[in-house]
């Protein structure tokens, strides 16, 4: 950082004089505040460089009585899903302006997340954004009151807690609706596990799509989320034979089960379409490339910060949002050469 000529650092008051503005003016422009027009913008930007400022952020936390930082709670973050929410919402909290602490846990369970919500309390973190879409994430979340805002991202949340969720359900009938709109009418469903909301809901999607077709609900596996769960499954169906067309819980089981498909000499999409969940960047070069449903996790990201911003910031309410998902068409579903 440079120092001014009389040898101090540089402050925001010297920023506002070499750009000619005020100093709230130069402050709204480092909070990313709305209404400042681009050329003013970029005069109080252009002076910042040139000046090295940085601003204090222990002196302005002194004021504000915030720490700037906000906590992020994850769980299995090896999968893709839980991975790219993680990131999606680190970068959101960032571009607001704030620091990120994160903790990851090995298990879920009740102890493991009062530890991981202590250690951000002990932090003083303006908010939490939880990051653990399980069933009973909630309900563990309703004993512990760290008294800033959490966010539970994979849930709509509750009265205590607010929520943000790419719509799971409707991702799953757009899915659904694809394979019956192609002509088939035995459409099987590889699940991801029960206790987590995402694949509870993908299930649940799945089934009420058949029922509002009038189709048969009754070929449900439940998987692990790997690619090696859906392998084994891909076995066992390429044996029987039961299904035209098959909605898996996500991409990792469905490249599972394009390989033991072709492996047993099943065509896909000839003899059976297959569709997967969350168009991992490697989908597109699955072979054959796979159909797939789309989570926006950078606008999920947004969409978390901006309600938690909200709550401490302005004091709002606890609320919900939803992003809604995108069905991507590729080469692994066809419409169905034979019924079986």
């Amino acid at each position: 950082m440079s120092k001014s000529s009389n040898g101090r650092l540089p402050r925001l008051e010297d920023v506002a004089e070499l750009a000619g503005v005020s100093h709230q003016t130069v402050s709204r422009v480092i909070n990313n505040h709305p209404n400042v027009s681009k050329a003013t913008r970029e005069k109080v930007e252009a002076a910042i460089a040139e000046l090295g400022y940085r601003r204090n952020t222990a002196a302005r936390s002194l004021v504000t009585r915030r720490s700037q930082t906000i906590g992020v709670l994850g769980s299995e973050l090896a999968q893709y899903g839980p991975a790219n929410t993680l990131l999606g919402v680190e970068q959101a909290a960032r571009d607001a302006g704030y620091f990120v602490s994160i903790a990851a846990l090995r298990s879920v369970s009740r102890d493991a997340i009062f530890d991981a919500l202590r250690h951000f309390t002990d932090q003083s973190v303006d908010g939490i954004a939880v990051l653990v879409p399980h069933t009973e994430t909630l309900r563990i979340l309703e004993e512990f009151n760290p008294g800033v805002p959490v966010v539970a991202v994979g849930s709509l949340g509750d009265e205590a807690v607010s929520g943000a969720m790419v719509d799971q359900k409707r991702g799953a009938e757009l899915a659904v609706g694809h394979l019956i709109e192609l002509g088939h009418r035995r459409i099987g469903h590889v699940a991801g596990p029960s206790d987590w909301i995402d694949g509870a809901l993908r299930a649940e999607g799945w089934r009420a799509a058949l029922e509002e077709a009038g189709l048969p609900h009754d070929l449900l596996l439940e998987g692990d989320w790997s690619a090696g769960s859906g392998y084994e499954f891909g076995r066992r169906l390429a044996a029987e034979r039961t299904a035209t067309a098959l909605f898996v819980g996500n991409d990792q089981m469905a490249l599972g089960i394009l390989r033991a498909f072709n492996e047993a000499g099943v065509r896909v999409p000839d003899d059976v379409s297959v569709v997967g969940f969350d168009d991992q960047p490697e989908s597109g070069y699955f072979t054959p490339p796979l159909t797939t449903v789309r989570q926006d996790f950078e606008e999920l990201g947004r969409r978390c910060i901006d309600i938690m911003l909200k709550e401490i910031e302005a004091g709002a309410a606890v609320s919900s949002t939803v992003v809604t998902p995108e069905l991507v068409r590729r080469a692994s579903t066809a419409s169905p050469a034979t019924e079986h």
